[in-house]
């Protein structure tokens, strides 16, 4: 006699497991502890097996019933309703192991070894901010461009379209790196070409224009703010550093603080790209680095946090910025863009000299090995000539120094 739903709520366990029947093969197991399992008892090639269908309550009657239709159809077709139900299994595992979160985080796993730990913890919280409460769980081969869209839209209605921008771009390199791993066939990113909204040019990192430099340098000479932030945009100035490679500066890093050979040696977890970067330092600069000397209370850090933090917060310097009257204008990162135009456009350097100083990395594998330190001599007389020329255009405005002067 068929089961209903109440015979099963019903069912004690008793001392030994026992079986209640629906038909067709389908019964319940019911063990002395009082648990309850759909099995499904079939023939293969004249072999004798059983098919676990689930757990009831979770899985009710009406479902198991269903389970056993489908394996009957399975056995009609000659196949095993146990391989069957292996494979399901299987490919369930690969669709979890295969969410958009899973993906986003091996890809991340491979990709920051080649970054800074900074910016490779940068952006991971972007994506565990914006990406994963949104589509984290997705199948990430099963994932269109609307649910992208809809993600992308939550960002820009907080008014950050730059920060919308760059999570799409990251968002694709994550699907490439699906696709080439086999778990995408495509990158739906790429069909959101048109549909965000206008950026702009990006705020982070605009570059003063030149024309405005020489008055820029005169204010920040007269900049009445805290001493230590005053000392920090003047070492941006003169060391084409990026702001989290200063800021979290320390002095165990700085050699020979001295008028001609001093260095700072950044170590390669510091730097973006994971490759230790040589500043010669022109005079201009120690004087500033002696001076923060005094000001850093023993600390590690040349740039010492006033609060918890081990160094100075990453907007100091941009406040200070807007504070001199640069919001929209300038930013500190911007000053690298600067002295690149500047140094090219005196024709009086070598460009391999500027793109190694900004710590551009070269991109052979074979030449970037020794190339921390190539040009040294070169490199320090350009960026005593660069020192010299930005103090005169705080003095005196615009005026090019001839090469001769420089240290």
């Amino acid at each position: 006699m068929p089961l209903t739903d109440t015979k099963c709520r019903n069912a004690k366990g008793q001392i030994k497991s026992r079986k209640l029947s629906d038909g067709g093969g389908l019964h319940l197991l019911i063990t002395p502890d009082g648990a309850k399992y759909w099995r499904l008892a079939y023939r293969w090639h004249g072999k004798q097996r059983t098919l676990a269908l689930g757990v009831y309550p979770a899985v009710g009657l009406i479902e198991a019933r269903a389970s056993r239709d489908d394996a009957k159809r399975s056995i009609a077709a000659d196949i095993d309703p146990s391989i069957v139900k292996r494979e399901r299994k299987r490919a369930a595992k690969i669709a979890t192991g295969n969410t958009f979160e899973a993906v986003a985080r091996e890809w991340h796993e491979n990709w920051k070894d080649a970054r800074s730990p900074y910016y490779a913890a940068q952006i991971l919280r972007r994506l565990e901010a914006d990406a994963f409460p949104a589509i984290g769980r997705r199948s990430i081969a099963a994932l269109e461009p609307p649910e992208l869209l809809d993600m992308l839209r939550k960002v820009e209605k907080r008014g950050v379209n730059e920060t919308a921008r760059r999570l799409k771009q990251l968002v694709g390199q994550i699907f490439r790196f699906a696709i080439v791993t086999g778990r995408a066939k495509r990158d739906p990113s790429v069909d959101l070409k048109d549909a965000l909204r206008a950026t702009g040019e990006p705020q982070r990192h605009r570059a003063m224009p030149l024309s405005e430099l020489p008055t820029f340098l005169q204010k920040l000479e007269s900049y009445s703010g805290e001493q230590q932030t005053k000392l920090a945009l003047k070492l941006v100035t003169l060391t084409f550093l990026r702001t989290t490679e200063l800021r979290a500066g320390k002095w165990n890093e700085l050699e020979n603080l001295d008028e001609n050979s001093a260095l700072w040696r950044i170590p390669a977890e510091r730097m973006k790209m994971r490759l230790e970067h040589l500043v010669p330092l022109s005079r201009q600069a120690v004087a500033a680095l002696r001076e923060l000397r005094t000001l850093s209370g023993g600390s590690p850090n040349i740039f010492p946090s006033p609060g918890k933090g081990d160094c100075m917060s990453s907007n100091t310097m941009l406040y200070a910025l807007y504070r001199m009257g640069y919001h929209g204008r300038a930013t500190t990162h911007g000053f690298r863009a600067v002295a690149s135009t500047i140094l090219n456009e005196t024709n009086l350097f070598n460009r391999d000299w500027i793109e190694r100083q900004l710590s551009h990395v070269e991109r052979n594998e074979v030449r970037r090995a020794y190339n921390a330190a190539e040009w040294m001599p070169d490199r320090r007389r350009m960026m005593q000539w660069w020192a010299d020329h930005i103090t005169a255009l705080a003095l005196e405005g615009d005026k090019i120094i001839p090469l001769s002067r420089a240290g």
